[in-house]
């Protein structure tokens, strides 16, 4: 085993592109000592955060068929290996949006990242603005747009739910202006909200209601409870100021049920563009009507995603919808990908299929929970030595020259 976390660590820093400091975030010892893949990061999260905040992360809509097959079917992707390559030069950067990143990812917004770790969301940032990568900030995040901004001189971008209350919409997307957002995340599969069993076993709120269950489990994890009693925040950071009684558990949680908007439509996404003048990008689509309605309602990019299986069970797996969906929208705008991206690998995987570069949620928030900025630096760092190790054995020197060929 430590001969095999030798390998992984020693792997010659000339053919990546992250910069020093970031590498020696990734490499702090401590919580992220023999941490190799995205698994072991998620391993560690299992046993460092409370369940119901676990279960949150994981859990799928209904029985989820589709949250298990966005994984199945990117693994049943072959690649095809090439040999006497020169390889030793390759490059992972590219651009997104037209600003260059160090590798084809971006983080996707999460809800409740500052119940991972304390400030979660600021610390998921600045691993994200040391990497080279974007972060996405959820309308449903623990810390505020305006936190994060004072604490990370960085155009995060925000993702925004359009709720029912268009007076706090246009408040939120004002607020992201404030805040000089790199990019607006517009959400568009979230119009009626998907059940997630285990949500509603563990009676999820934000802060966590103190029924027995729950206390016991805060307890099993002692550092995590530290943790938070140095938290900015324990509620939704975003509402903060718009709802009477707001530290009302309960009356916050009403309220959010009730303004998910099942009205929400096209001339919906126009209005937005029309308030937002920066980069747009749509996130939610699954087929290729959709896609092109997005482009022709002024999005920049576009985000082929079912929610990562927490929306329509039964729905078809991202990966699977891809290659139609890049066809359709050709240069009109960007293709990002997401839905159960583990691997430096699975990115590859989208690339070759007509991604510009991926969205990763899950995989990040493993490392957030395992080792706050550390553990997000390290799985950025996992993803990018494992995008280049794959690109030398397909013989690939950039980013710009996966396609279909890379693959069987």
């Amino acid at each position: 085993m430590e001969r095999v976390v030798s390998t992984v660590r020693d792997i010659p820093t000339s053919i990546v592109t992250l910069p020093d400091e970031f590498r020696a975030a990734a490499a702090a010892p401590g919580l992220m000592a023999g941490m190799t893949c995205v698994e072991d990061l998620r391993q560690a999260a299992r046993r460092r955060v409370p369940r119901v905040f676990n279960d949150y992360l994981e859990a799928g809509s209904y029985a989820e068929q589709t949250l298990r097959a966005n994984r199945a079917d990117l693994e049943r992707i072959t690649l095809k290996q090439r040999v006497l390559v020169d390889v030793e030069q390759r490059d992972t950067a590219t651009t997104i949006l037209g600003e260059k990143v160090s590798l084809p990812v971006a983080l996707a917004p999460i809800g409740l990242g500052g119940m991972q770790w304390a400030d979660g969301e600021i610390l998921a940032c600045r691993a994200a603005k040391t990497a080279g990568v974007p972060y996405t900030m959820s309308t449903m995040s623990i810390c505020s747009i305006e936190d994060v901004a004072e604490a990370v001189d960085y155009p995060f971008w925000f993702q925004l739910y359009v709720m029912k209350d268009r007076g706090f919409v246009r408040s939120l997307v004002e607020r992201a202006i404030a805040g000089r957002c790199g990019a607006l995340v517009l959400t568009v599969d979230l119009q009626v909200l998907g059940q997630r069993h285990a949500d509603v076993r563990n009676g999820l709120s934000v802060p966590p209601a103190l029924k027995l269950r729950t206390i016991l489990d805060i307890a099993a994890h002692p550092a995590w409870a530290a943790r938070m009693l140095t938290a900015k925040r324990w509620t939704f950071g975003n509402l903060a100021g718009h709802l009477k009684g707001e530290d009302d558990v309960r009356a916050v949680a009403d309220w959010v049920a009730h303004q998910f908007d099942a009205t929400l439509n096209w001339s919906d996404v126009e209005w937005i563009r029309s308030i937002w003048p920066g980069k747009l990008i749509v996130k939610g689509l699954l087929n290729t009507d959709d896609a092109r309605s997005a482009c022709a309602a002024g999005a920049d990019a576009i985000v082929v995603s079912n929610h990562g299986g927490r929306q329509l069970d039964g729905a078809p797996s991202t990966i699977s919808m891809l290659p139609r969906i890049a066809e359709a929208v050709g240069s009109e705008a960007e293709v990002l990908f997401d839905g159960g991206v583990r691997s430096g690998q699975d990115v590859m995987r989208a690339l070759a299929l007509g991604a510009r570069a991926c969205l990763v949620g899950r995989a990040y928030v493993y490392g957030l929970a395992a080792g706050g900025e550390a553990g997000v630096a390290t799985a950025i760092d996992i993803l990018q030595k494992e995008l280049s190790v794959t690109m030398a054995l397909t013989g690939t020197r950039s980013v710009n020259e996966i396609d279909g060929r890379v693959l069987n």
